[in-house]
């Protein structure tokens, strides 16, 4: 995903200015200031290949803490507290909110994730494992 999306707005093969630069994050579903992004440019000299992205993705990344912010809504979500979610209740989350996932999309996460159908997932392990990083074998 995030080569697809970098090489879709910097069609040149590097980000070569902050607009390039605010689309593709903000295209990943990430929120950084204008200050961040400046520097995230300067860091760079200005330019960016796909590789100082990733590098910069991987930063960002832990700043925003995505994981912290999911966990957090479930908590909200969970009025005695139990930690775990029914499978098929995030199921209906996972399709039927936000951007909304495919079938096909949720058993991939579902088998990744090592979560059965009828089981009960501990959420907080679940989001680790879905936002953990996608290893890439290009």
């Amino acid at each position: 995903e995030f080569r697809e999306c970098f090489y879709l707005f910097a069609r040149s093969g590097q980000i070569n200015n902050l607009d390039e630069l605010t689309v593709i994050m903000r295209s990943l579903g990430l929120s950084p200031t204008i200050q961040e992004l400046v520097s995230y440019l300067k860091e760079k000299n200005g330019k960016m290949s796909f590789a100082d992205f990733l590098d910069i993705m991987h930063k960002h990344s832990s700043v925003e803490k995505l994981p912290d912010e999911v966990i957090a809504a479930f908590r909200a979500a969970d009025p005695q507290n139990k930690g775990t979610i029914s499978a098929k209740q995030l199921r209906n989350l996972l399709q039927n909110w936000g951007e909304g996932l495919s079938v096909r999309e949720v058993d991939n996460i579902f088998r990744e994730a090592n979560v059965n159908n009828n089981s009960t997932v501990r959420y907080a392990d679940f989001v680790k494992i879905a936002c953990a990083p996608v290893p890439d074998y290009y």
